[in-house]
């Protein structure tokens, strides 16, 4: 009846503008009453033309259509003689909007949602288009629980025909839940129920805690819960009947009654496979995660359609089906499960398509991709390429999907797409580091050079303990099955006692080549040759060992050092990897003829889990020994191994662990050749940064003399917080730590960081 009474008004506002004449033939059209638009453009929109019989139809037809536009909030047509004159009202445009008040909702969506629907500055002004922003914006405020929004918005007029229009937004307090309810439950307690959920009053202890905050979006994420609760353990006609949400007069507290039934607990009776099978039925069979006498659970079942599809996709049925059919016995509670198999055809990569790479070339990346044109489609390397391409550190994103051919059911483009990162730098800066002090750096590096995926570098660093220039240039694909080949040469002067070690100067300077030879897809073995000539000299603070080591050996050596080396890599991306593990080996060994014969062993392997919401647990292990063969008694002691600090127990001064210096005065670490670390750690990114890591962690570690002198009972330990922070100036590391093992006369240092370093 609505509809009918709106059209017979319409109809008659139609007639009071178009049919106060007689049908004539139009000679000219003419337009009155416009402001900012154009003549042509309503005579675009126009269905009349000059010569056109106007009769009333086509008068009606003509004010729809100008309605229609959206410019005009009043239009009417008058004759003249023979002259059609349209009499038009422009809408006002909009000169200026203004939004205030809103905190939850950030003013840049805001302005990104009215700009998408046709409220933003220079539009036409349509009224019915701010009340339905208003429309959205409550039901947005609703879902994150702000139920005494208030929205005010007025439209202030302007000369030329304008509007400013201002949104004047108070958010109010957020609901809070003050009790949530299950009613219907026999099988388990609320209390346990309620474990499953978000949302739930806030406890006496939970003082930062957000759960009571309502959101309509995270309580249906937790009906589903309860409702998977049930449904996987054996529930299989459960359901919720209602769920209500009550709020007092003054809109702040939120009351939660979940009513539900349980249903009987079903059991399974059987389950089988039936389909094709591509592959031995007994693998498949293999596969199901629930077995007959057991209690139904669906999460289980659906692990097992899982299984199974990822096991057809390795065989090159890329699009199979798995469909669980189950079959009821409510009389003696049983479910019989049938696993339908389907494996379709298998699929072929048609071809490879790369974007994105506006100065890597393309070879760069393909080589790096492990799945190959006109082959089967296999999910394990397609992973396994997006993995090889994040460990690159070229690319900030890397995307590959997979694209169906028109008209085939056999055949996928892959499509790669990735996002570059600069791969260069040219830097001059300062920076600060806790055991070197005030660092003067510059550099020109080019991790990617010219695209070609080679890197080359030049570094000058300063500090207050070292000077260092240094040249290298590896090319990771020196032969094309990925034997890698590297360059470098440097010069370096230290002083030790600047370190807060046991003073002593070295200048020392040296080159040689190296080659890595891949074993696998994720493991390396790397081999080098190296020639380092070190000019060992006393300072008048030196401690006994060194005057030592200098009347045994003098103080100038030529060595050749023989670098060989084997390292697995599985990590999903190479810089703030979330999963995977690495293992790092080395064996450094002085040949014999050389000046001084020794050998340095170093084991690290690496581990992250990822976690819950982006969050990674990280284990850091380091083991370090070295010793002298032949001609030399011990290590090096230029050559010995300190702890302490980042990088090795936080909260200890840097370099301050291990055995102590001899001499008169002197109470400084002289090193050790056997040093053991772990590191654990958990790690998120606030608010998702790419830039940014917190962490919590606990360190354990310490230097001892020699391997024989390793006692447990020394290891130093600490807690505390940490900052990773990748800024334009290089990496700062902050961490705040305190002692969980120590001992009087350790040198305990809270705060440490370091900026301008490498990662």
């Amino acid at each position: 009846m609505f509809r009918w009474i709106l059209g017979v008004a319409l109809g008659g506002l139609l007639a009071s503008t178009a049919h106060a004449f007689d049908p004539f033939r139009v000679e000219a059209i003419e337009v009155q009453g416009l402001q900012r638009i154009s003549a042509g453009s309503v005579l675009d929109d126009l269905p009349v033309e000059e010569g056109d019989e106007l009769d009333g139809g086509l008068a009606a037809a003509a004010v729809r259509e100008l309605f229609a536009t959206g410019y005009f909030h009043d239009v009417r047509l008058e004759r003249d003689r023979d002259t059609l004159v349209i009499q038009v009202s422009e809408r006002p445009s909009i000169a200026s909007l203004s939004i205030e008040g809103n905190e939850d909702i950030r003013s840049e969506d805001l302005e990104k949602n009215l700009e998408m629907i046709g409220l933003v500055e220079g539009r036409i002004f349509d009224r019915s288009v701010l009340d339905r922003m208003e429309q959205e914006l409550r039901r947005q405020y609703y879902a994150n629980g702000k139920y005494g929004v208030a929205i005010d918005t007025t439209v202030e007029p302007l000369a030329r025909n304008r509007v400013a229009v201002n949104i004047d937004i108070r958010e109010g307090d957020v609901a809070r839940i003050q009790g949530l309810n299950i009613t219907g439950n026999r099988a388990y307690e609320e209390a346990d129920l309620l474990d499953d959920f978000q949302l739930g009053p806030r406890g006496p202890l939970q003082f930062f805690s957000g759960n009571d905050r309502y959101s309509q979006q995270r309580l249906t994420g937790d009906l589903e819960s309860l409702r998977s609760h049930y449904l996987d353990r054996g529930y299989v006609d459960f359901s919720i009947t209602s769920s209500q949400v009550s709020l007092t007069p003054d809109l702040e507290e939120v009351y939660i009654d979940v009513n539900v039934e349980e249903g009987e607990q079903f059991t399974v009776s059987q389950t089988r496979l039936v389909g094709r099978f591509p592959v031995p039925r007994e693998e498949l069979e293999d596969l199901v995660a629930i077995e007959p006498g057991e209690v139904f659970s669906r999460s289980r079942v659906t692990r097992t359609s899982e299984r199974i599809t990822e096991r057809l996709a390795e065989e090159g049925f890329a699009f199979a089906n798995v469909n669980p059919e189950p079959s009821f016995d409510r009389e003696n509670r049983e479910v019989g499960v049938t696993f339908r198999v389907e494996p379709g055809k298998r699929v072929y990569v048609r071809r490879i398509e790369i974007t994105g790479n506006t100065k890597t070339k393309d070879r760069v990346i393909r080589r790096e991709i492990r799945q190959m044109e006109r082959a089967l489609l296999l999910p394990s390397r397609v992973d396994l390429s997006r993995r090889r391409l994040n460990r690159l550190g070229f690319f900030e994103q890397v995307n590959i999907e997979t694209q169906r051919v028109s008209g085939t059911d056999d055949q996928v483009d892959l499509k790669v797409s990735v996002t570059e990162r600069p791969s260069g730098s040219l830097s001059a800066g300062v920076g600060y580091s806790e055991s070197q002090g005030a660092l003067v750096n510059a550099s020109v590096s080019q991790r990617n050079f010219l695209g070609t995926g080679t890197h080359n570098s030049l570094t000058v660093n300063n500090s207050e303990v070292s000077t260092v220039y240094d040249a290298s240039y590896t090319n990771p694909y020196y032969t094309k099955n990925g034997v890698s080949r590297s360059f470098n040469g440097f010069y370096r002067s230290t002083d030790a006692g600047e370190a807060y070690i046991a003073s002593y100067i070295t200048d020392s300077y040296g080159g040689g080549v190296s080659y890595g030879f891949p074993q696998g897809e994720t493991s390396s073995f790397r081999l080098g040759l190296d020639y380092q000539e070190t000019n060992l000299k006393s300072t008048s603070n030196s401690p006994d060992e060194i005057f030592e080591f200098l009347d045994e050996y003098g103080g100038r050596y030529g060595n050749v050092l023989l670098t060989t080396g084997w390292n697995y890599d599985s990590r999903n991306q190479g810089v703030f990897p979330t999963d995977g593990a690495r293992l790092r080996t080395s064996l450094k060994t002085a040949l014999p003829g050389s000046k001084l014969e020794y050998f340095k062993a170093s084991l690290r392997p690496e581990y992250w889990v990822p976690l819950f919401e982006e969050s990674t647990l990280a284990l850091d292990m380091e083991v370090n020994y070295g010793d002298g063969y032949g001609g030399t008694e011990d290590l090096p002691i230029f050559e010995n191994y300190y702890g302490g600090g980042t990088g090795s127990v936080r909260g200890f001064r840097s370099n301050s662990l291990g055995p102590r210096a001899t001499g008169e005065g002197i109470d400084r670490s002289i090193g050790g050749a056997f040093e053991a670390n772990a590191t654990l750690e958990y790690l998120f990114p606030p608010g998702g940064s790419e830039s940014l890591r917190l962490g919590l962690f606990v360190d354990a570690g310490n230097v001892w003399e020699d391997v024989d002198a390793f006692a447990p009972e020394d290891f130093r330990a600490s807690y505390g917080a940490g900052v990773v922070w990748l800024t334009p100036m290089g990496v700062l590391k902050l961490s705040y730590a305190k002692p969980l093992a120590h001992e009087s006369g350790d040198e305990l240092d809270a705060i440490q960081f370091n900026i301008g370093t490498p990662y």
